[in-house]
């Protein structure tokens, strides 16, 4: 028995709201885990998966003026997201058309098909991501989801070339 030490094994130094310097990182894999394992099971159904379900959200909500801008902000190489438009404009989810600024480009715009499907999906990645908070109150889940934003633009302000498709592709 240890007597006369504040702290317990079970206990961290510095009380019980400090963890051990790395266990950040187990906690925060173990969160991307479960966050990565709910997105694959509610955008079944999408062409190519988590990716094309990022492309048409971008397409959609944040209307790239061309394909180069929509690969730069998912930091999707020009040849994987190729492949990726292609799986999409097969599904008739998205179309090529000559961007309107430069007719040698080509803007990447949402069908009506692609906006239902989006729609669709959009429903069940809310209820997945309710479900991986559902351990927290309503206060806690949106205080996690404001400090992970600003933590991720932190991130993203300093290493703007950063995949976070490729640090989903790279779990253990």
């Amino acid at each position: 028995m240890m007597t006369g030490m504040s702290d317990s094994p079970q206990t961290p130094p510095g009380g019980a709201d400090r963890t051990p310097p790395g266990d950040l990182g187990w906690q925060l894999g173990m969160v991307l885990r479960g966050y990565q394992s709910r997105f694959e099971a509610a955008v079944e159904g999408v062409p190519s998966g988590i990716r094309g379900f990022q492309i048409l959200s971008t397409v959609v909500h944040r209307d790239p003026p061309n394909q180069q801008a929509l690969g730069s902000h998912l930091a999707i190489d020009r040849t994987v997201l190729t492949y990726l438009l292609d799986s999409l404009v097969e599904a008739g989810a998205v179309e090529r058309v000559p961007a309107p600024t430069d007719r040698r480009a080509r803007k990447i715009e949402a069908t009506e098909h692609g906006r239902v499907l989006l729609a669709q999906h959009e429903e069940r990645v809310a209820a997945a991501e309710a479900d991986l908070l559902s351990g927290l109150d309503d206060s806690e889940a949106r205080t996690v989801a404001s400090l992970i934003g600003r933590l991720a633009m932190d991130v993203h302000r300093a290493q703007p070339g950063t995949s976070p498709c490729e640090a989903m592709d790279h779990l253990p």
